[in-house]
C-alpha cells in the first residue's frame, strides 16, 4: 500500500485521522512516526470500528504544547483524546504507544475496554538500556538524526516500501521532539509488574519472532502476569510489524475486537 498522508481532525489537542464506524478503537504510534503508520489498520479496520489514530506530541501534525518529558505526560495528552470518545476504547499501542496504552489502561480503567499492546519493551536487559540510553543521550535535539540505524534494527538488511516510509517521517519529525520522546522511551519503567497484575481489562501482547528488542519472551511475560491477558507471536515478523504484517496484526485485532464486545 502507499503511505500517503491523510486529513487529521483537532481531537483532544492532538492532530487525529478519524474513520470508521463501531466500538472506539484508539491507535497510538511510536517515536519518530505518525498516524499513517497505522494505514493498513485504519483501512482494514473502518467496517467493523470507530478508528481514531492521533500524531503523538511533538509528531505527525501535533505540537508538543507543555507535554512533560516523561510518560505520564504523553499518557496525560492521550488521555485528552480518549476523553473525546463517547464510550469504553479499546487502546492499541506500537513500541512507545504500547507502553502508553498500558499506562493508560491501568491509570484509566472506566475508559478502556481492552488493550493491545505491540512489539512492546517489558523490563529491558542492563545491555539492552545501556544502549538505548546511549542512543538517546547522543541526540542532540536541534539536528535530525541519521535514521539508518533505527531502521536497520527495525528492518534488518531488507528495504521494502514500509522502510521508505518510517525514514521519511523519522527525518521529517520535529529533532527537540524526537529527543524528548525517545529519551522517555529510552527510561521509562513502564510497564510495572503491579500495574500488569492489577489490569482489569482484557489484555493482548503481540511481537514478531524475529523481534530483536521487543521480544517474543517480554510479551509472554507480560501476558502471564495480566489476570486477562495472552500474547500472540507473528512468524516472520519484527519490529514495524503492523505495516510489514498487516494481514496478520488486523486479524488478531479483529478477533481481540470480537472477544471484548461479547
Amino acid at each position: 500500500m502507499t503511505w500517503t498522508t491523510r486529513p487529521r481532525s483537532e481531537i483532544g489537542g492532538l492532530a487525529a485521522i478519524q474513520t470508521g464506524a463501531g466500538p472506539n478503537v484508539l491507535l497510538l504510534h511510536g517515536v519518530g512516526l505518525r498516524a499513517e503508520a497505522w494505514g493498513a489498520q485504519l483501512d482494514a479496520l473502518a467496517s467493523v470500528a470507530r478508528l481514531t489514530a492521533p500524531d503523538m506530541p511533538g509528531h505527525g501534525e501535533s505540537p508538543i504544547g507543555n507535554t512533560r518529558a516523561e510518560l505520564s505526560g504523553y499518557t496525560e495528552a492521550t488521555l485528552r483524546v480518549l476523553d473525546q470518545l463517547s464510550e469504553p476504547t479499546v487502546v492499541v499501542g506500537h513500541s512507545m504507544g504500547a507502553m502508553i496504552a498500558l499506562d493508560l489502561a491501568a491509570r484509566a480503567p472506566q475508559q478502556v475496554a481492552g488493550v493491545v499492546a505491540l512489539n512492546a519493551i517489558f523490563e529491558r536487559s542492563a545491555e539492552a538500556t545501556q544502549a538505548i540510553t546511549t542512543r538517546a543521550a547522543a541526540l542532540d535535539g536541534q539536528t535530525p538524526s541519521d535514521p539508518t540505524g533505527t531502521l536497520q534494527r527495525w528492518f534488518g538488511d531488507t528495504d521494502p516500501p514500509e522502510c521508505a516510509a518510517c525514514r521519511n517521517w523519522l527525518t521529517a519529525t520535529d529533532p527537540a521532539a524526537y529527543k524528548q520522546a525517545y529519551t522517555v522511551f529510552a527510561n521509562s519503567p513502564i510497564p510495572r509488574w503491579d500495574d500488569l497484575k492489577t489490569l482489569t481489562c482484557p489484555a493482548l501482547f503481540i511481537t514478531g519472532d524475529l523481534e530483536p528488542n521487543s521480544t517474543p519472551a517480554m510479551s509472554r511475560a507480560m501476558a502471564e502476569l495480566v489476570p486477562n491477558g495472552r500474547a500472540q507471536i507473528v512468524k516472520g515478523a519484527a519490529h514495524m510489524m503492523p505495516m510489514t504484517h498487516a494481514a496478520e496484526v488486523n486479524t488478531a485485532l479483529s478477533t481481540f475486537l470480537n472477544e471484548v464486545q461479547q
